[in-house]
Order: C-alpha cells, then structure tokens, then sequence
C-alpha cells in the first residue's frame, strides 16, 4: 500500500510537472508571437518614419523653391518699381514740358488765331485758353493789323 501512494504521489508530481511544463511551453508561444507582432509593428512603425522623413524632406525642398521664386519676384517687383519711377519722372517732366508749351504766347496765340478762322468768337476763345477777353480781342487785332 505504501508502494501505491508512492506511486500515486509520483504519478501526481509528474502530471502536476507536465501540466506547469505545458503551461510554461503555451507561455513561451504566447511570448514569442507577440514578439513577432511587436517586431511587426516596429518595422512598420520604421517604414512610416522613413515615409514621413522623406515627406518632410520633399516639402523642405518645395519650401525652399518657393521661398527662392518669392525673392526672385520681389526682385523682379522691386526692379519694375524702379522702372516705373524712372516712367513716372520722365512723363512728369512731359507734363509740364506741354503745359509750358500750352502756356507759352506764341502757342496761345497760334490757338486763338486758327480759332478766330474756324469761326470761334472771343468769349469762347478765352474759356478755351483761359485769357481774358480783352486779352483774346487784342491778340486778334494784332494779327489783322
């Protein structure tokens, strides 16, 4: 009877140590997969870091074409200000060329002259010229004496 429940005793240690080997074995599976999904998920985690890393460097480059077309276009912009005072000045200095013209005797008289010979009367003469009447009549008497 001894022998039986030292048998028994055995037989209960050694399923007992099969089972915790089982159990131990289904741990080491368990672990092992769910480093295979970890590893998984890391590379996958790398390949999107390199995906963004060279996103990133595309849009540093885009940024830095387009900061360089921007400052070629304010110099571009800066330049045809320049061009455009210059025109400015020059169409100024026109101006007031033309108006000292118009102004002058010779062309205010030329202008009430072929005027008078269009038929034109005195007073609409001196609206047209800005002189005085008198001054339009006296310039008309001139020219037919």
């Amino acid at each position: 009877m001894l022998r039986a429940s030292n048998m028994n005793g055995y037989s209960l240690l050694v399923i007992f140590l099969t089972v915790c080997e089982l159990a131990l074995l289904l741990l080491v599976v368990l672990f092992f997969s769910r480093l295979r999904r970890s590893e998984d998920l890391l590379s996958k985690l790398q390949k999107n870091q390199d995906a963004l890393l060279n996103k990133l460097d595309f849009n540093a480059k885009l940024e830095q074409e387009l900061v360089g077309s921007f400052t070629r276009r304010q110099a571009e912009l800066a330049e045809l200000d320049q061009k455009l005072e210059q025109r400015r000045a020059e169409l100024e200095k026109l101006v007031k060329k033309a108006q000292e013209f118009s102004r002058s005797p010779d062309f205010l008289r030329q202008i009430i002259v072929n005027g008078s010979r269009r038929g034109q009367s005195p007073l609409a003469l001196a609206k047209a010229t800005g002189l005085s009447l008198d001054e339009v009549e006296l310039i008309l008497a001139q020219n037919k004496g």
